[in-house]
């Protein structure tokens, strides 16, 4: 689940449309990797067609400031229903969003979406123990399915997430929206289609400070949340290198890093850095924590004859990158309205979202290879897919 401090800009802000962003060179095919030539993957829609409705289960921080005032904006779909434990948030988001009392759900009676013509696609939006339950039960409700990051606790959990949207007949997407989003996706274009020349390296940051807080957030329960900084902001690395190579790596070597702050780290990681091997030599260093009170966001890659910086990467708003040629002069868009209309639209045309369950699937793998690495001491791990 994404869940970040960061308030939620004051004011709806103006839908920008597609930059394009075209670069001489032949771009990898296979959506696993974070580029589709010809397809953006930004979802313009066309508003002769259905919208597709969402419910969001989960009414947190993220569906609360990012996800519910997204669909007030989305071309492709709307907010149609909500599932929730909470009575209260029921009654309030049902005045704010004029929310049909037959299009609010439980966690107990949330089957019972399967019967309602109103829902297309239920959006996962629980800590991350609670995602393969809830994927599994909506693809039995024939509902398509967008499922937040980290996809599962394990590789397996995963795995069966994706075999019932399949055995269901329904898609699975990952709320992957960097794949979605000007500057990232710019990263791709420059590392797949080796416009300085071949990557040489690759460094990814993603921290936050946890500390200092309340120690009762699921975030800090491994049963709830799987690990720790790893799954919820070291997943961003992951990705980050994985799609500025265009393919994923080849072997693994991590170390967990010094606890500083052993009453909020008795069950999780307090930080990890890891290295990721890829074909040919190229290491990407990365490293994500809980406990860094400056909080880092940032994706770097050099090659053969020139470099590009995203500072910050994987925030909300207020991306920054440049190159070695100049600043990138790309627009800050409401992510979660592209990244949405760009599922829906897949959703309706029975197309495989260009961030599929498969690639959850691979990148569970990756974490996976990653902790056994820190917890045999740096040993390095070879990942088969």
């Amino acid at each position: 689940m994404e869940e970040n401090s960061q308030k939620h800009l004051a004011g709806r802000r103006n839908f920008i449309k597609g930059v394009g962003l075209t670069v001489g060179g032949t771009m990898l095919s296979s959506p696993l990797f974070g580029f589709i030539p010809g397809d953006m993957g930004w979802g313009e829609g066309n508003s002769k067609q259905k919208k597709l409705g969402i419910a969001l289960v989960g009414l947190g921080r993220y569906s609360t400031n990012q996800l519910a005032p997204a669909l007030q904006e989305t071309k492709n779909c709307y907010l149609a229903g909500i599932v929730t434990g909470s009575p209260s948030k029921a009654e309030a988001w049902k005045k704010k969003y004029d929310i049909p009392e037959k299009n609010i759900y439980n966690y107990e009676n949330f089957d019972k979406i399967a019967e309602n013509q109103d829902i297309d696609i239920v959006y996962v939006v629980l800590p991350i123990s609670m995602h393969a339950e809830f994927t599994i039960r909506a693809a039995k409700a024939k509902k398509h399915v967008i499922c937040e990051k980290p996809m599962a606790i394990n590789e397996e959990e995963a795995q069966r997430m994706v075999d019932a949207c399949n055995a269901n007949g329904v898609q699975l997407a990952i709320g992957y929206r960097l794949h979605f989003e000007p500057f990232n996706k710019r990263v791709m274009e420059l590392g797949q289609n080796e416009v300085f020349g071949k990557v040489q390296s690759i460094e990814a940051i993603n921290t936050s400070d946890m500390t200092g807080g309340s120690l009762d957030v699921w975030r800090l329960d491994k049963e709830r949340a799987g690990g720790g900084p790893l799954m919820d902001l070291g997943i961003y690395c992951v990705q980050g290198a994985i799609y500025t190579m265009g393919k994923p790596p080849v072997a693994v070597t991590a170390q967990f890093g010094e606890v500083t702050h052993p009453a909020y780290f008795r069950e999780v990681e307090q930080s990890i850095s890891w290295k990721m091997e890829f074909e040919e030599g190229v290491i990407a260093d990365c490293k994500t924590s809980y406990a860094d009170e400056n909080g880092k966001s940032t994706l770097e890659g050099q090659a053969e004859n020139g470099w590009w910086r995203l500072d910050p990467a994987y925030v909300y708003e207020g991306k920054k990158g440049q190159t070695s040629k100049g600043k990138m002069d790309l627009p800050n868009i409401y992510e979660q309205v592209r990244q949405m209309d760009g599922q829906a639209e897949s959703f309706r045309n029975n197309e495989k979202s260009i961030v599929p369950g498969e690639m959850g699937v691979r990148d569970m793998k990756i974490l996976m290879a990653i902790y056994e690495s820190a917890k045999n001491r740096g040993e390095r791990i070879e990942i088969q897919y």
